[in-house]
């Protein structure tokens, strides 16, 4: 893209897919925004990559190939109109340095590998930018590749975040092997992550909240399922527990992910959603979710946000 002056960009190095969303800022009912320009997806699929606790060569390709197209996208984007973010997989793994060494070389910006506990901040920056800022509380669940953030907030502010080491790739390599699904594992997937999140609920249960809402791929991956295969109530909408125990019995009748016949369902998705299911599954009955709303803006809207925020800018 030309190098507007006013466009910046955010890149995410998640454990599936890398994203890039190119925005600007403009101004929206008396208020200023972020209005989204562009995004880009790679399927990656770093954290299939694992050999023990390093990424495998192949993996390390292409995550390398699929920054070189992003960066001549970015060719002529000034450096603090860009910041490229890296989560679960590469803060995992041993060789995170040679990752990163071939991949801000093909990005040509420096890639930030960024703590569970500040994704969780940019997470819910994201969320919160597109919501009214209402004094509600919200639960903000952001099912990643190879992480889960919960956050509570009020407004734009975060009260209580936390990062679990759960997620919807690294769930289904582990639990459901070659695409495999049956009761057993089903049940297993749901009662570790139950047991990592329970470590974590007595102080957001403390704290509580008013709305629940899902900002990752896998919450909207699972909102569109529920919707395009009448697997909710009638009437009603977004995320329910009743939606995500009819959605397991369409996946333990397949028997494998590549027979399911699913409305709404992407192909490059397939593979990680029984782990992304055992994970919400788990989250729902944990902490007492009876309804989740799906929300678009998640982590690279947050970034945004931030770059935007930055000295120099000249808005917000």
């Amino acid at each position: 893209m030309k190098g507007d002056a006013s466009l910046f960009a955010a890149v995410d190095l998640g454990s599936n897919a890398f994203r890039m969303m190119i925005g600007q800022q403009v101004k929206r009912n008396q208020r200023l925004v972020i209005q989204e320009v562009k995004t880009f997806r790679e399927p990656v699929r770093l954290a299939d990559g694992f050999q023990g606790k390093a990424l495998d060569g192949l993996a390390l390709e292409r995550g390398w190939l699929a920054l070189e197209r992003f960066g001549k996208q970015l060719r002529n984007f000034e450096a603090g109109r860009v910041r490229a973010v890296a989560t679960s997989a590469v803060r995992e793994a041993n060789n995170c340095d040679v990752f990163l060494a071939g991949a801000e070389q093909r990005l040509g910006f420096r890639i930030d590998v960024i703590s569970g506990r500040e994704e969780a901040k940019l997470v819910y920056a994201g969320v919160a930018h597109t919501m009214p800022s209402a004094q509600v509380l919200r639960l903000v669940v952001d099912i990643g590749g190879g992480s889960t953030e919960l956050i509570v907030g009020q407004g734009d502010r975060p009260l209580l975040t936390e990062s679990i080491a759960i997620g919807s790739g690294s769930f289904s390599k582990r639990y459901f092997v070659g695409g495999f699904i049956d009761s057993r594992s089903l049940q297993e997937a749901e009662r570790i992550a139950s047991d990592k999140i329970e470590k974590v609920a007595h102080r957001y249960r403390k704290l509580g909240w008013e709305q629940a809402i899902g900002s990752s791929g896998t919450a909207r991956m699972l909102a569109k399922v529920l919707k395009a295969n009448g697997l909710n109530a009638y009437g009603q909408d977004g995320i329910t527990y009743a939606g995500l125990l009819r959605l397991s019995i369409c996946l333990l009748e397949a028997g494998h992910v590549k027979q399911l016949k699913l409305a709404g369902m992407q192909a490059q998705r397939l593979s990680t959603l029984p782990g992304g299911l055992a994970v919400m599954l788990a989250a729902f009955k944990v902490l007492g979710i009876e309804e989740m709303i799906p929300s678009e803006p998640g982590l690279r809207m947050g970034v945004l946000h931030g770059l935007m925020r930055m000295p120099g800018s000249s808005i917000m």
